[in-house]
């Protein structure tokens, strides 16, 4: 009997030996079908300790406690100011638990905010780098892990309204000109009647292919593939076939002569415009991680308002950080909404928030005019580039309808009414200086009524007139960084509608006004590093762009304000012509450049 069961023990045994080394046999492969599956969420740690590397694989189930400890070891090193190594243990935390979304934001932050500062401000460029992997991990990465959490799409906002869009970091400019500059090629077809201000270009993007696989299938589209493949070894490679296109619209000396020459070999024609299409929306999509159909949709609710149509938005303007906050932060909204039994919680008015003062910010810095100094007459190389940001006050109808909108929303919060509620007040009170100093008299005393119904304040019950006296000289006074463009803007504007009305004197007050807030402000603050106010002719030159090209005002108007300056300011012509030459030099030069 003894010898029966230690035979059945020892086949049980070898069974069972058997069976764990075939199981085990299968593990490679099923590990690698989990990987291409994305069922892992618990990769291997690169670069870490092998003590740490080790632990996370023996402990299994006890990673939790491995986090915890790199959790308190993150925060400690963040305290003591060591935002390299707090970053380097926030990427083991990530990897570790790639679903805690804290961490996520923790290590943008980090980034973003804390390692860029550490660098000194003659470095802007280093400084920009660590900005960007602040809010791509967060796109790119975390993000896609955490396609569910508010607070990742919301933090991804903050970092494009404050960090890029603020003006807090000494390298701000430096930020904003390089945010322009990367997705501004994206924004413009190669049809010239397609571009930043006609929704039909998105939606043009929208009826391109998605795939690069439909490319390739197309008989039209795949000869120009195969032009451009023949002309250069580069573009061997599907996955940076249009990357390398685009960089070739940019910067031909990159690549081969006959590169650009098949370009040029098919310009004007419908597969170059078609290829030009898919590659730009393709690259929106895959590199910006941005759905043509929901810019259109941005635009249509939240664009600027058609002052010859208030039911008409024009597209948002994608070269501001701005928008994209209220890109993302509509998403986070649109993830909270698909909740059921859901309370309207921090993160969610947070995030709110963020679309309110990103239209704030838009309304008064919304207008973007990126000048480029003169190539070096010695070396050839290119002028340095500088960003102007102007009021664009089309936004506020946009402002207004999304703010009560979220008043209404959070009706039942008293504290929170009462917070949005205060910020909505000091937007209306600025929005009527702003209008009034326009010469847009109807919508500023329109703004007014809301303004005093809605607001029934002491201060309110005098005429706009008076309000409006009294609201400038309380800005005159405290004038800062943030109000001083916007003032001498509005008060150009106002002084040529004068001038257009032949109202002079009435004219020339407005304009000698502008310029002694220009001489004030910089006085007060053109020494410091952070921000410096334009040049009064880029100022002026912008304010007559505006008034001219506006909507607002009749056309009559405009062309009588033309025609004046033309007989009766020959000075002030002479100086916008040479502003205008220098533009439009510049902009010739990236036509020849950026545009097939």
């Amino acid at each position: 009997m003894r010898t029966r069961d230690f035979i059945i023990l020892l086949v049980c045994g070898m069974t069972a030996a058997a069976s764990l080394f075939a199981a085990g046999a299968q593990l490679d492969r099923i590990n690698v079908q989990r990987e291409k599956l994305k069922l892992v969420s618990n990769p291997a740690l690169e670069n870490a300790p092998p003590s740490l590397a080790f632990a996370t694989v023996a402990m299994g189930a006890f990673r939790g406690l491995i986090v915890d400890i790199l959790w308190m070891r993150a925060d400690k090193l963040k305290e003591e100011g060591q935002f390299f190594d707090a970053r380097q243990v926030a990427e083991w935390i990530t990897a570790l638990q790639p679903r805690f979304a804290a961490v996520w934001e923790f290590h943008a932050w980090n980034m973003a905010y804390n390692i860029s500062v550490a660098i000194p401000a003659t470095q802007p460029e280093q400084r920009w780098r660590w900005v960007k992997n602040g809010y791509e991990l967060l796109r790119d990465k975390g993000i896609p892990l955490n396609p569910k959490s508010i607070q990742l799409y919301r933090e991804l906002g903050r970092i494009f309204q404050h960090k890029i869009g603020g003006v807090t970091d000494d390298a701000h400019e430096y930020y904003k000109l390089q945010f322009a500059d990367e997705i501004g090629p994206l924004l413009e077809s190669a049809d010239n009647d397609l571009g930043r201000n006609d929704n039909r270009y998105l939606e043009a993007l929208m009826a391109m292919p998605t795939e690069w696989s439909a490319v390739t299938g197309d008989p039209n589209l795949a000869a120009f593939v195969q032009a451009l493949r023949n002309a250069d070894e580069r573009f061997a490679v599907d996955e940076n076939f249009v990357k390398n296109y685009l960089s070739l619209c940019q910067n031909p000396q990159r690549f081969k002569p006959a590169a650009f020459e098949v370009i040029d070999a098919y310009r004007g024609t419908l597969a170059l415009k078609r290829f030009d299409l898919f590659a730009k929306g393709y690259q929106l999509r895959h590199e910006w991680k941005m759905d043509p159909a929901m810019m259109l949709r941005v635009g249509l609710k939240y664009g600027p308002v058609d002052y010859a149509d208030p039911n008409k938005h024009f597209p948002m303007d994608w070269r501001h950080a701005d928008s994209h906050a209220i890109y993302w932060a509509l998403k986070a909204l649109d993830v909270a909404i698909q909740e059921k039994d859901r309370e309207l919680t921090t993160h969610e008015s947070n995030t709110d928030r963020i679309v309110m003062h990103s239209l704030q910010n838009l309304f008064r810095f919304g207008q973007i005019l990126i000048t480029q100094a003169p190539a070096d007459p010695n070396t050839g190389a290119p002028g340095e580039k500088s960003i102007f940001l102007g009021p664009d006050l089309r936004i506020f109808d946009s402002y207004n309808n999304a703010t009560l909108a979220v008043l209404k929303k959070y009706e039942g919060d008293r504290g929170r009414v009462e917070a949005m509620g205060n910020g909505h007040r000091n937007m209306l009170k600025n929005a009527i200086l702003s209008f009034y100093q326009a010469g847009l008299r109807n919508k500023a005393q329109k703004i007014f009524d809301e303004m005093r119904t809605r607001y029934p304040f002491e201060e309110f019950q005098v005429s706009l007139d008076q309000y409006a006296k009294q609201r400038f000289i309380q800005e005159f006074e405290s004038i800062g960084i943030q109000d001083a463009a916007e003032q001498v803007m509005m008060l150009l504007i106002n002084a040529y509608r004068l001038y257009a009305h032949h109202e002079d004197d009435a004219a020339a007050g407005n304009e000698r006004l502008a310029q002694e807030v220009w001489d004030h402000y910089f006085k007060e603050f053109g020494d410091t590093d952070r921000i410096d106010l334009p040049p009064m002719p880029v100022l002026r030159y912008n304010a007559i762009g505006q008034f001219l090209t506006s909507d607002a005002y009749p056309v009559y108007i405009r062309q009588g304000l033309l025609a004046r300056i033309q007989i009766e300011k020959p000075e002030l012509l002479k100086q916008l012509e040479q502003t205008e030459a220098q533009l439009r030099q510049q902009i010739e030069q990236l036509r020849k450049t950026q545009t097939p």
